[in-house]
């Protein structure tokens, strides 16, 4: 169940930082409101991930799963850069959440 609470805290945090740009976009107060309500479940999942789990396992696959999905978000909906160096560097950083998960 830990795992699952992991998982749901980095899309919970993804929700997070697409609010953040949305925000920026649009300063409306249901902007503001999704972007706490989104980091606040974001932590609140991962405390609950972390009774079970050792602290750097799930600090690592949290951030891995925020900063990778932070990222694709970005391509898909902002026309970030596609690169094949970028998209490289952010499947190495899916193969190392999965990792760790595999060896936890």
């Amino acid at each position: 169940m830990a795992w699952l609470f992991l998982i749901f805290a980095g899309l919970f945090e993804m929700i997070g930082v697409l609010m953040i740009s949305k925000l920026h976009k649009d300063r409306s107060w249901q902007s503001l409101l999704l972007l706490f309500l989104g980091f606040g479940a974001s932590f609140l999942f991962l405390s609950f991930a972390m009774e079970t789990l050792p602290m750097g396992i799930a600090y690592a696959v949290w951030t891995g799963i925020g900063a990778s999905g932070g990222a694709i978000v970005g391509m898909i909906l902002y026309g970030e850069s596609k690169d094949w160096k970028r998209v490289a560097f952010i499947a190495m950083i899916i193969g190392a959440t999965i990792g760790l998960k595999l060896v936890s």
